[in-house]
């Protein structure tokens, strides 16, 4: 096995071109985005019909010379409970198993490589289920390329901003079994300073590492972000970013407005998953978001899997990951409500655009003037393999647990852990009880609601 330095210095020589490649992809005309889904659909099906046992079945009848990317809804769906259920019969490289990828992500601290090639991660997701993906060594740097192309895209049109130093401060998860986490890791840039922080310390820390590096851009997690333009307003917080993104969680309204009103500078949202990474992102420039329509083909449909029709609100969406063939995801059913734009965005990108994404955000925890953001319990509980589904229910001084399992788990262990994290994120003295039960009670909607704050028990 290689060392992580070496491996990490090779992974980055290729940051620079990719960065220049998939950011002129912003300027394609329609047909050349057309042409590249049909172009990247095929390659994918392909590679998963031949090296999937799972999806060699499932699109044995395809005819790969016919096949647009116009036809992808004749294509058979899957679930989170499809992928986790045949995970070693869905994945295409014979050396990953389930087990083995687990076994990686219980034991990694930091970023790291999965023989000498991958990357894993973990995520609960919107559902409260349990998700492992894996991604292969070009699909990575795509991956980050993705989202950093949209700040590169913006700089270069405004020489106001290309002239400065760029700055990034990153308020996410830290574990490194989070995406957010792992490829700010992998691609750490000569000439980049980007800072991480980890969302679930204590505010007062952010704000004092924020004041003391002065981001130039500012990302992290929707309700994160939104604490500190408070910060901002209230004059703890006193930084000026070019622009700002959030992402991980819904941008609501209120949210938007309070960070335009603190900063006085673009706010653009990223909508992120774990399945492809940089799903939709702002250009700073107009309203809502473009879809990464190079990299992944997005179907916004109904509760029974109809196309809703731009300008409606849709009840899920289909995704199919053109760019990572080692975890082929088709047709992947994720529960995010999104809804199409019609008009053409005035910064001239042809890749179509969604309004701020809905459904997919987890109410964070105040006990007093503590604030405990949900990754604080959603850290240690993805990085458990058994666990299945979970439900957290805020209490007066803790959380009740619900969990649902598939292997036993050493529950005081686990209790202890969350404790300890409740207390690093400022809240001591936490009582958290956790206990196993046979399924998660779920909405009318039979929807799972992960997070459940006091207002809403």
């Amino acid at each position: 096995m290689e060392q992580y330095g070496t491996l990490q210095a090779r992974h980055g020589e290729g940051f620079f071109a990719a960065v220049q490649e998939l950011t002129a992809r912003l300027a394609w005309t329609r047909e050349q985005i057309d042409l590249a889904q049909t172009t990247a659909l095929r390659a994918i099906v392909s590679t998963a019909r031949e090296r999937s046992p799972w999806h060699g079945a499932r699109l044995a009848d395809v005819d790969l010379d016919e096949l647009t990317a116009d036809d992808v809804s004749d294509l058979p769906t899957m679930t989170k409970v499809d992928l986790m259920t045949n995970w070693d019969r869905i994945v295409t490289d014979p050396r990953l198993t389930l087990d083995a990828v687990n076994q990686h992500l219980e034991s990694i601290t930091t970023d790291a490589y999965l023989v000498d090639e991958y990357h894993a991660i973990a995520s609960g997701g919107s559902s409260g289920q349990r998700g492992v993906f894996v991604w292969g060594w070009e699909p990575w740097l795509t991956a980050f390329v993705s989202t950093v192309r949209w700040s590169a895209r913006y700089a270069m049109k405004h020489p106001e901003v290309m002239g400065q130093p760029v700055v990034v401060a990153l308020v996410a998860a830290d574990a490194p079994t989070h995406m957010s986490s792992a490829l700010p890791q992998t691609f750490a840039t000569p000439g980049v300073a980007a800072h991480r922080m980890p969302v679930t310390q204590p505010m007062a820390t952010t704000v004092a590492q924020l004041n003391a590096i002065q981001p130039t851009q500012l990302r992290g997690y929707a309700s994160a972000l939104a604490q500190l333009a408070r910060e901002q307003l209230a004059g703890r917080l006193q930084i000026a970013p070019f622009t700002i993104a959030p992402d991980g969680e819904p941008l609501l309204p209120e949210m938007r407005e309070a960070m335009e009103r603190a900063w006085g500078a673009p706010v653009g949202g990223y909508y992120g998953t774990s399945e492809a990474c940089t799903t939709a992102a702002s250009c700073f420039m107009g309203a809502g978001m473009h879809l990464s329509d190079d990299l992944v083909l997005v179907e916004p449909v109904d509760a029974q899997g109809r196309p809703v029709a731009p300008g409606e609100l849709s009840d899920k969406i289909l995704l199919t990951n053109l760019y990572n063939p080692v975890l082929p995801l088709i047709r992947y059913e994720i529960t995010d409500r999104v809804r199409l734009l019609r008009e053409p965005c005035p910064c001239g990108c042809a890749f179509r655009r969604i309004d701020d994404v809905e459904g997919r955000l987890d109410h964070v925890f105040r006990y007093g003037d503590v604030v405990i953001h949900p990754h604080v319990f959603r850290s240690p509980l993805s990085r458990e393999p058994a666990i299945v589904e979970y439900q957290v229910r805020q209490t007066e001084r803790g959380a009740d647990i619900d969990l649902r399992i598939d292997a036993p788990i050493d529950i005081d262990a686990l209790a202890q852990d969350i404790t300890h994290h409740l207390a690093d994120a400022g809240l001591e003295g936490a009582r958290v009880k956790l206990q196993v039960v046979d399924a998660i009670e779920r909405t009318a909607a039979g929807k799972q609601r992960r997070f459940v704050p006091l207002s809403f028990a």
